[in-house]
């Protein structure tokens, strides 16, 4: 894939993200919204950063397992039950994202809601990758 990061000087200076990422490639993928869930399907992590690295470590697996880095991703949605504690973790939040992702920011939302699927979790992810090739053997 060959990512275009766009970042007009007239938007205020992204931090943690970039206002358009332009990309060029031969397969999309959707990654599903994920949480903090174990492998057994059970919320692990009291507190959103650690929700938030589980989370973020499931996203990046699952686009591994399509063929996929970090780097492929072009869109990301943060959806986040309090985003008063998003933003009070925002420092730590994004020194977990740099040490699984990288600096290379996809275009990213964080989204308010009430609740998610699962009442104890705290934060979930999606997102969109273009990558370049076939699927994995």
């Amino acid at each position: 894939m060959s990512p275009e990061r766009i970042n007009p000087p007239e938007l205020s200076p992204p931090t943690g993200f970039s206002h358009a990422v332009a990309a060029t490639g031969s397969r999309l993928v959707f990654l599903a919204g994920q949480t903090a869930l174990d492998a057994a399907g059970k919320v692990v992590g009291d507190t959103l950063p650690e929700q938030f690295e589980r989370a973020l470590s499931g996203l990046l697996t699952a686009l591994a397992a399509a063929g996929g880095t970090a780097a492929d991703l072009v869109r990301v949605t943060v959806y986040a039950v309090d985003v008063a504690e998003y933003r009070a973790h925002a420092r730590e939040l994004g020194r977990i994202w740099r040490r699984l992702a990288g600096r290379d920011y996809p275009a990213m939302a964080v989204v308010g809601i009430v609740r998610l699927w699962d009442v104890e979790a705290l934060v979930e992810l999606d997102g969109i990758a273009v990558l370049d090739g076939a699927a994995p053997s």
